[in-house]
């Protein structure tokens, strides 16, 4: 780990994140939620809220997939994603779910604005982001998809979205 000069646990939490957070809208297997964590620490992420059934850590299911990064990320349970998402919104936040809607953005076009924070919405591996949540969104982002399936795997998605967001900030 010294050769790929890694930050330890105390310096991740110390140090500059990029301006998103993830917001976990009832997720159910605490698989995905252990790879969203670890893409989370991959990418610098201020956050992860895990909302509704959102399990939480400590757990070994977590842990098996976060490799340690539920201890490095910041965290928050919010029992309803609707609700946190305004509060997030009065924090300055937009708000994007990762979501297959009419009107939807898809990724490649999505430019983030300087000095702005981001919330990315992820959904229920069967039905996605909760209606009341996208309403109350600023924007649906959707990600091209060219095969037969119409959706990913919802820890897939989150690492597409993470690697688009901080790519634009770093080119």
């Amino acid at each position: 780990m010294d050769e790929l000069n890694r930050l330890s646990v105390q310096d991740f939490q110390l140090t500059h994140k990029n301006p998103f957070v993830f917001v976990l809208d009832d997720i159910r297997s605490l698989n995905n939620v252990g790879s969203i964590f670890r893409t989370a620490d991959a990418f610098k992420a201020e956050k992860v809220y895990l909302c509704g059934i959102t399990g939480t850590p400590p757990h070994r299911d977590i842990t098996k997939t976060a490799l340690g990064a539920e201890d490095s990320v910041a965290w928050q349970h919010a029992p309803n994603a609707a609700d946190l998402v305004q509060q997030l919104k009065t924090e300055g936040y937009q708000i994007a779910a990762i979501e297959q809607v009419t009107g939807s953005t898809m990724l490649h076009n999505f430019c983030p604005q300087e000095n702005k924070k981001y919330a990315f919405v992820l959904g229920n591996e069967v039905f996605g982001v909760s209606e009341a949540v996208i309403t109350a969104c600023d924007v649906c982002l959707e990600i091209p998809q060219f095969g037969t399936k119409h959706s990913l795997n919802v820890a897939v998605s989150a690492g597409i979205v993470a690697w688009e967001f901080v790519k634009n900030k770093l080119l």
